[in-house]
């Protein structure tokens, strides 16, 4: 493990690999790939004392090479004995990030989902990527290699500031930094208004720089010009729209162009005119087009497959991973043109393009309309303008829509100073799972405990005086003892059974509490009861409501009025308002229709969604129906059994009645359906079928393997049975009928 102030690399650098303490075999992979010589800022963290063990805070432009400066450190210590742990905001990021780090001769880990396990294989990887909730829960869980860790590696830290998501961050660093004083920490961003307090915080230093390897013009698009900072550029007025006339431009001069707009219908619409307008008729463009049907036959992905044809996509949270990625790739092999995108595409993945076209700054936001969106989002978009190594240059433009709002934009965008970032952690809301991860982790256990680990936190940066942190949390404390989570025994605090599980189930106690409270006491529940009890919770993401769906709420709630577990609960549950409630029952009824085995097409159009949307509520819905499965084992087992059998329903999109089917392995929705049409409900009658029969309906390699999994009730090849084929395999089968009535058994318990 390298520590705080060791020798490393001093005096100044000059930008060449030559004697700095990273692996031979690094450097030669860097010049295979071209990189023979590094970027100014990444020589200034090498000054600053990057292999020196030395925390710093990075604040530099997009593609200027901040995740080259965080490998080089994370082999650094590994040479040196240590283990690096590299946090990121988003599951997609993370898998990017995996196959960057992976291939480089060390072992790389790979944790984003499973909140309540500990992981403990990962201990065996050199670098680990994973969520920043991941971490949170490997550190509620106690898990052995977190301690070990010797390099964080902070990707995207200005989300700290984040309403959502920032006090899990927070916390994660707070308390890794809490359990190991000699941590290495560096933290990554391009877009941050007070650095020096982030680096203050982590007793970092601080790398700020505006260098980029392609320059980078920014502009304001009217009436046919940019206007530049520096200069102008006249664009041809070929259609009526703005960010069609400045794709085509981009296009014809042999570039790429993204076009950030607000709202999904608005991507589509964009993708949907430039495509028309580009018109591009190529075999590669057909071939991405024709894999995203095959992909998805949902309305949407018809509409992209056309824009594709074209050579223009859109790209947003409603589309499945599958096309998304089909998107990505396109567009990074060259072959589509312009992605429309929500902004969520800047904040996420690498994917940069020669002009970025902003075609709306505002954003809607429930309660307030339309609100400017920050000027950091801003810079997020404007940062993936220029492709080093393909781009002579980088624009990013925004469209004005009037002479006298062009230097408006240019204020209070262009030249503007991005927001400075505050800490998310001072609310009652937040510090009830926090609080309780303290005392549950036994990371602090008395309220003198609490208030030193906040100490240690960015709010304490932020905001010298605790006493009103310090007042929450006196709060806080009562309110987890109110609900039975944690104890207060004479000024030491100790949690609950409910209140550990709760906490290792990575659940917000006000969810727990719905849950245990709504399902006590009850002789029996629906699939429809437990979903929308569920999607209420805090934890749950819900679907919003449009207009036409006031009619089918109102007769849901009429009609299913008996399967409902929660009303109007203000006296016992104060955060459960009429709005989550009704807002729940749509999240509820798509889900329903997954566990019937509805299609995803078929859901995304009766209910105007998308088919991400639904594989985002089943992911989300997931871990829920999981950890309510946890708290039935524990606090309910008379519904253990039932909960149980949602959670493989929902994960599978079946119904009841393919349950013995769907536990096999490679037997999923489509295969259990066709099977069970046939004739075949259960293990023993596939057993009593025989290979030959069974593989007319899913192959013969799946049949052999689907036998074999009985035959051996799940526990793979027996001694010497490796090598048969499939008369053998089912001789076999013939002579052991007898004998196996145990492990059809055991399939058929599902245990």
């Amino acid at each position: 493990m390298v520590k705080k102030g060791s020798s490393g690399n001093k005096g100044v650098y000059t930008g060449s690999f030559d004697g700095l303490p990273i692996p031979s075999h690094l450097v030669e992979q860097y010049n295979a790939s071209g990189i023979s010589t590094l970027y100014p800022p990444q020589a200034a963290c090498i000054e600053e004392g990057l292999f020196e063990g030395k925390n710093l805070v990075i604040s530099i432009p997009t593609a200027s090479g901040k995740t080259l400066i965080a490998e080089m450190a994370m082999h650094h210590q590994i040479a040196a004995g240590g283990k690096c742990l590299y946090v990121v905001p988003l599951k997609a990021l993370a898998s990017e990030k995996y196959d960057d780090f992976s291939g480089k001769g060390v072992r790389v880990g790979i944790s984003t989902g499973d909140f309540d396990r500990k992981d403990e294989q990962l201990g065996r990887s050199d670098i680990i990527v994973a969520t920043s909730e991941k971490v949170d829960s490997l550190l509620r869980n106690r898990t052995g290699w977190i301690n070990t860790i010797s390099l964080l590696v902070i990707d995207e830290i200005h989300l700290i500031g984040d309403e959502g998501r920032g006090a899990t961050l927070e916390m994660v660093i707070t308390t890794m930094r809490n359990r190991n004083p000699d941590l290495q920490v560096i933290g990554l961003s391009a877009t941050i208004g007070n650095p020096k307090e982030l680096a203050d915080w982590l007793s970092a230093g601080l790398i700020e720089s505006e260098w980029r390897p392609v320059d980078l013009r920014e502009g304001v698009y009217f009436h046919g010009l940019i206007q530049f900072t520096k200069g102008e550029r006249a664009v041809q007025s070929i259609k009526k729209d703005a960010d069609t006339n400045l794709c085509l431009d981009t296009v014809a001069e042999g570039g790429q162009a993204l076009v950030f707009v607000s709202s999904r219908r608005n991507a589509e619409g964009a993708a949907k005119r430039i495509g028309s307008a580009l018109r591009l008729d190529e075999p590669k463009l057909q071939e991405i087009a024709q894999q995203v049907l095959e992909s998805d036959e949902s309305e949407v992905a018809k509409t992209l497959a056309a824009c594709i044809r074209s050579g223009s996509a859109f790209h947003h949270a409603g589309l499945s991973r599958d096309v998304r990625r089909l998107v990505e790739g396109g567009f990074r092999k060259g072959a589509i043109r312009v992605i429309a995108s929500t902004p969520t595409l800047a904040a996420g993945l690498n994917l940069p393009a020669r002009r970025v076209i902003i075609n709306s700054v505002h954003r809607f936001v429930a309660g307030e309309g339309q609100v400017p969106i920050p000027v950091r989002e801003y810079r997020q978009m404007a940062g993936r303008a220029g492709r080093p190594g393909l781009d002579p240059y980088g624009e990013a433009v925004l469209i004005g829509k009037s002479g006298e709002g062009v230097q408006e934009l240019f204020d209070s965008f262009i030249l503007a100073k991005a927001e400075e970032i505050d800490s998310q952690c001072a609310k009652r809301s937040v510090l009830l799972s926090r609080i309780l991860a303290l005392i549950a982790s036994r990371e602090a256990t008395d309220h003198d405990a609490i208030s030193r680990f906040f100490q240690g936190s960015f709010y304490a940066v932020k905001h010298a005086n605790l006493s009103y942190l310090n007042r929450i949390c006196t709060k806080v404390i009562k309110d987890l003892d109110g609900m039975g989570m944690a104890i207060d025994l004479g000024g030491r605090l100790e949690a609950t059974e409910f209140g550990d599980l709760t906490s290792k189930l990575y659940l917000d106690p006000r969810s727990a509490i719905m849950i245990a409270e709504a399902l006590r006491e009850r002789d029996a529940v629906t699939p429809f009861g437990v979903l929308h009890l569920l999607s209420a919770t805090p934890d749950m993401f819900r679907l919003y409501l449009k207009s036409a769906d006031g009619e089918l709420i109102e007769s849901v709630m009429e009609e299913r009025e008996e399967e409902f577990l929660i009303g109007r609960q203000e006296d016992t549950l104060p955060w459960l308002g009429y709005e989550e409630i009704v807002t729940a029952i749509k999240t509820a009824l798509v889900l329903e229709n997954w566990i019937n085995e509805v299609p995803v097409e078929m859901i995304a159009e009766r209910f105007s969604i998308g088919p991400g949307d639904i594989h985002g509520l089943i992911e989300g819905i997931g871990w829920l129906i999981h950890a309510t499965r946890e708290i039935c084992r524990r606090e309910i087992p008379s519904l253990h059994t039932e909960m149980s059998e949602l959670e493989i329903r929902l994960k599978h999109g079946v119904k009841e009645e393919l349950l013995p089917l769907i536990r096999l392995r490679g037997i999923g929705r489509v295969r259990a359906r066709s099977l069970f049409n046939s004739g075949y409900d259960s293990p023993a009658a596939l057993t009593e079928a025989g290979v030959e029969k069974i593989a007319r309906i899913i192959g013969q390699k799946t049949a052999e393997s689907i036998l074999e999994q009985i035959l051996t009730g799940g526990r793979g090849k027996r001694k010497g049975e490796g090598d048969e084929k499939a008369s053998s395999l089912q001789e076999t089968i013939q002579k052991k009928k007898r004998g196996q009535r145990e492990i059809l058994e055991f399939w058929e318990s599902g245990e």
